[in-house]
């Protein structure tokens, strides 16, 4: 009887310390870069995460089909609003955000692949416990599949694969991450933008880490 005690005390304990879905922290900012199979893309952008208002503000320059490129760009989902603002110039293009908020989170039915340690578990501070896990997500009538890896504690992003037909495999690196919003006021148009009139977009852009996030 104590033995079949002890087997279902034991069995909670495992269950218990199994890693679960979560969700990253609402407030972050941070450094990462992508880089797709299909289309040529290297990018890196520094980036304020709002899922609380739902806003986004990245800053991000890398290459397009071997062309160079920089943008500035706010997202306020919430008003369906992107900025494309040019600090230097003090100008600021309006343009319609026809995309929905996906806040930073491992989905309830994600699939766990394991738990590891990044770097070494030899001593403290070498190493960061991680899990890794898989799923599909339904996109506009195609299925999307995805790998993502988040710190066991704090759920904070480290790095997310994300495959498409259209764009085949996009690896996202997210790193010197911080909790909280180091500046606030970059999630807030600008005053220069005040005027600005909002703007059809005439082409498309190129698949730079604003129009995959």
């Amino acid at each position: 009887m104590r033995a079949f005690i002890l087997l279902v005390l034991l069995s909670a304990c495992c269950l218990a310390q199994r890693p679960k879905p979560c969700k990253s922290p609402r407030l972050l900012t941070g450094t990462l870069s992508v880089a797709t199979q299909k289309e040529n893309l290297m990018a890196y952008a520094k980036y304020t995460y709002d899922a609380l208002g739902q806003r986004i503000r990245l800053r991000e320059c890398g290459s397009y089909d071997n062309k160079s490129f920089h943008f500035d760009v706010l997202l306020l989902f919430q008003k369906g609003v992107m900025y494309k603002i040019d600090t230097k110039n003090k100008t600021c293009c309006r343009k319609p955000l026809k995309t929905d908020f996906h806040p930073l989170a491992i989905p309830e039915d994600a699939n766990l692949l394991g738990q590891v340690v990044l770097g070494s578990s030899s001593g403290p501070g070498q190493g960061v416990l991680v899990n890794s896990w898989e799923g599909e997500l339904q996109m506009e009538n195609r299925t999307a599949k995805y790998i993502s890896t988040v710190t066991e504690f704090g759920c904070v992003p480290i790095t997310t694969m994300f495959h498409t037909s259209r764009s085949g495999w996009m690896v996202t690196s997210f790193f010197n991450n911080v909790i909280g919003l180091a500046e606030p006021q970059d999630l807030i148009p600008p005053r220069f933008c005040k005027d600005a009139q909002l703007e059809e977009e005439e082409d498309e852009d190129p698949a730079t880490f604003f129009s995959l996030f």
